[in-house]
């Protein structure tokens, strides 16, 4: 009997931690990168959206976004965030 309620308990907690880990994802994108971008309009840099939709099912866009935003010889400003933050960024952002 208790294990009928624990699974959606469990399930409720994952579906908490990981709205969580997006709003700060959210929030780290704005501290770390708001100067350039924003979601819906175009400042020095595309807008997340647009960034989003234009590697949108593509394989290794992760990847490719990491390189390009620290290619030293690129036009992207450094990136002061560990490889760990960079990452989470580049996943909200293609989540959208």
């Amino acid at each position: 009997m208790k294990a009928a309620w624990i699974a959606p308990l469990v399930a409720l907690a994952l579906s908490a931690a990981a709205l969580g880990s997006a709003q700060a994802n959210q929030a780290l994108a704005t501290d770390k990168c708001g100067k350039c971008h924003e979601m819906d309009k175009k400042k020095k840099g595309p807008p997340y959206k647009e960034t989003a939709a234009k590697y949108k099912g593509k394989a290794g866009a992760e990847d490719q976004l990491y390189k390009t935003i620290n290619d030293p010889k690129g036009d992207h400003p450094e990136f002061k965030a560990s490889e760990a933050d960079q990452r989470a960024v580049l996943k909200w952002i293609l989540s959208l």
